[in-house]
């Protein structure tokens, strides 16, 4: 374990730093350089004072580098190689119709032009049985083929290859050298061709950009021990990462989750629902315990089949731009102001208005407390971008950002109740956690909506993802389709499966320097009735116990058990190593008073304004108030009583209307 610890979180318009040294935590941010993200990275790394060739510094990443390249549709040029006769599959996919009664849908292009999908031999059935073999004609042919298209990637999807890669394989050597090359039995071993094909391909369409930058933050850092964050909420090492890139998609998002958990878990708070809100979409979470993960995620229009966590993501935060669309009505997102020019307060440029520069011309923001007073924000340059949306609402500038901050809350009121209420869960059990810079701007206002009572802005809020990375542990999430009745299953082969699984596993993590003997393992089956096409994960305990727990779980889930045989489809292995552990530093003050008082839009009189740190010094204080901290803010609205716990965490409770 490196003496230094630094989790870095590169998001659409900050970068985050939080550095662990020596027993005690710092919290950094800088405006994000979305062309070259290393950028700000280095930078924040000068202003923190730390030295690039330090061998004792190891830093644990999050970039946006695989989603962003995803979202704006720039992956480089990839050649997609299948069996003959499926070279449409990516373009036919499932067939589902983003608008049901769209009888005129716009023309999607497919995910890979006709002229880069190449057919060849190497068909197995699904039994295993070579359909159509691989001769070397048919390699020949094919790296001729590549070689003609110049590709800088292939990604290779044999039909059954999870039960048998030696085609895929002997496809990857025969290939020229120099291309980045994606198998589908090494990305996603499982049914389900077209989900399995997808992945490949983002795989290999983002997995040059990925490795590219990757190479260039690690040639900035030779001695650094570089770590990335995956989108299932472990880590791997950076020489690997680059190779997977399709488990990066989520992994700011992920390092979030794992800070959420471990913040609210020292406060005693298990049962969670939490939302993210940056400066450019805002990621909403159930957490019962342990991180959801889900095998349905998608990211932009793409299905994503690998282990990733399940959350639902918008385009409302921060930098989220308001307007009025042709009916007259206010629109909030999602397009964002990103981080240049960004809001209007910023001062860079931005002229459009945003929830940011709402929440400033409300007064909820100070703007000599931004970033601990490194950005002044423009108060004028915020009021004449909401003064111009005012003209086209005729109303003023006050009102129409009071009613921006109402726009952006029922759109994440809206993504809170699609991960609780629509899943059965009723969100009055749960504590909200808000996190991200702008969350605590609007956190008793979605629990409102709710009718939630009890919520928690963690310490360190702003750069909760960053700090999340410094506990998450070293990971691997692998797994195999087997597909066959549970009934004829003996516990051998499936017992098999898993040693199979754990070996590869193993020798990743113990390359990177995890003992054997500390990894943890946790062992699924994903089981259905058969005739069904869903399945439900349930523990490895012995075909007689995980089908008994598999017909409890599906009569919870769905009311009834059916007499139907149970099929296995697909073995799941985890491999964790020990997780991190993050110092209990006790936030002490000397004064409780507040450091000023503040003119909000819609009070009275002016409210009070507390660093978080005198807070702490303090008894419970009813809102309204602002609590102020280095790198975020909260809102404490009327009827709400907020305090500081022993860990720094911002407990807030609904009491009684007025």
């Amino acid at each position: 374990m490196s003496k230094t610890l630094l989790g870095v979180d590169t998001g659409g318009t900050f970068t985050d730093f939080v550095l662990l040294d020596a027993g005690r935590l710092r919290v950094h941010k800088v405006l994000s350089t979305p062309q070259a993200p290393e950028e700000a990275i280095l930078q924040g790394l000068r202003e923190l004072g730390l030295d690039r060739g330090d061998a004792a510094l190891g830093m644990v990443h999050g970039s946006t580098v695989a989603t962003n390249a995803v979202l704006e549709g720039k992956g480089v040029r990839t050649v997609y190689v299948t069996n003959r006769g499926l070279k449409d599959v990516l373009t036919i996919g499932r067939q589902a119709r983003a608008a049901l009664y769209d009888l005129q849908p716009a023309l999607i292009p497919p995910p890979v032009p006709a002229a880069l999908c190449l057919e060849t031999g190497g068909r197995l059935g699904a039994d295993g049985g070579v359909v159509e073999a691989l001769t070397e004609s048919d390699l020949r042919t094919l790296r001729d083929k590549v070689a003609a298209l110049q590709p800088a990637a292939v990604a290779i999807n044999l039909l059954f290859s999870y039960l048998d890669d030696r085609f895929e394989r002997a496809i990857e050597a025969a290939l020229p050298e120099g291309l980045f090359v994606s198998r589908s039995s090494a990305v996603l071993a499982e049914y389900r061709e077209y989900e399995r094909g997808v992945a490949t391909w983002l795989n290999a369409w983002v997995g040059p950009l990925v490795q590219r930058y990757l190479a260039r933050l690690q040639a900035a850092l030779p001695h650094t021990r570089l770590a990335v964050m995956q989108s299932s909420g472990g880590t791997m090492s950076a020489a690997q990462a680059g190779g997977q890139a399709v488990h990066m998609l989520l992994s700011g998002p992920a390092g979030g989750l794992s800070g959420a958990r471990a913040m609210a878990g020292c406060s005693g708070h298990q049962r969670l629902l939490s939302f993210d809100m940056g400066g450019t979409s805002t990621d909403v979470a159930l957490i019962d315990g342990d991180l959801e993960l889900t095998t349905e995620g998608r990211v932009g229009p793409y299905p994503v089949a690998v282990p990733m966590v399940d959350m639902h993501t918008i385009g409302a935060g921060g930098g989220s731009i308001a307007g009025v669309d042709a009916g007259g009505l206010l629109q909030v997102g999602p397009q964002s102001a990103g981080a240049d020019p960004g809001p209007a307060c910023y001062g860079r440029g931005g002229r459009e208005p945003t929830v940011t520069d709402a929440n400033l011309v409300l007064g909820r923001l100070r703007p000599d407390a931004f970033l601990g007073g490194a950005l002044r924000l423009d108060t004028g340059a915020a009021r004449q971008a909401l003064a111009r949306l005012a003209a086209g609402l005729g109303t003023d500038a006050e009102q129409a950002a009071l009613g921006v901050v109402r726009v952006a809350n029922e759109h994440m009121a809206r993504a809170l109740r699609v991960m609780s209420v629509q899943r059965g869960v009723d969100p009055r059990g749960l504590t909200l956690v808000s996190f991200g810079g702008a969350g605590g701007l609007h956190v008793c206002a979605l629990a409102e909506e709710l009718s939630m009572t009890t919520a928690l802005v963690p310490l360190h809020a702003g750069v909760l993802s960053a700090l999340g990375m410094l506990v998450a542990p070293r990971e691997r999430q692998l797994s195999r389709t087997l597909n066959r009745a549970l009934a004829e299953c003996e516990g051998v082969d499936v017992e098999a499966a898993f040693a199979e699984l754990a070996e590869r596993g193993t020798a990743e993590l113990v390359a990177e320097g995890v003992p054997a003997e500390q990894l943890a393992v946790e062992r699924r089956l994903d089981l259905r009735y058969r005739g069904q096409s869903y399945c439900l994960g349930v523990p490895w305990s012995g075909l007689a116990d995980s089908a008994q727990l598999f017909h409890d779980l599906h009569e919870r889930r769905y009311g009834h058990q059916l007499d139907l045989p149970v099929e296995l489809v697909t073995v799941r292995l985890a491999l964790r190593g020990p997780a991190g552990s993050l110092p209990v530093n006790a936030v002490t003050a000397s004064s409780a008073a507040p450091r000023e008082h503040a003119v909000l839009f819609g009070h009275d009189a002016p409210v009070p304004v507390y660093t978080r740190e005198a807070l702490a010094a303090a008894a419970a204080q009813a809102g309204p108030l602002l609590v102020t901290d280095t790198v975020a803010t909260t809102y404490v609205a009327p009827d709400w009583l907020a305090s500081v716990d022993v860990c720094g965490n911002l407990l807030l409770h609904r009491g009684p209307a007025r």
